[in-house]
């Protein structure tokens, strides 16, 4: 369920905030957000899988937890990452 390094690349440059960026919150959401993706996929396959399901909910805590910090200290911020990255409703 891990990223590729392509992959990690494409969000990375996708979400940075500034040119050397690598690991500010919005880049760590936007790769959080993947790995939910992929592995809510696999689950739906693999529906006694339970170590997994339990990997999926420590990363939407994670998640949670950034997507909180992103909205307290930038409301607008906050309002366009969940729009670009189709979260929450």
């Amino acid at each position: 369920m891990a990223l590729t390094q392509q992959r990690k690349q494409e969000l990375i440059s996708g979400y940075q905030v500034h040119e050397t960026d690598t690991g500010s919150a919005d880049v760590q959401v936007a790769m959080l957000t993947d790995r939910i993706n992929k592995l809510s996929k696999h689950l739906q396959a693999n529906k006694k899988d339970h170590s997994s399901r339990r990997g999926l909910l420590k990363m939407i805590g994670q998640r949670k937890r950034l997507l909180a910090y992103i909205q307290k200290n930038s409301r607008d911020k906050y309002q366009a990452l969940i729009a670009r990255l189709g979260i929450r409703g």
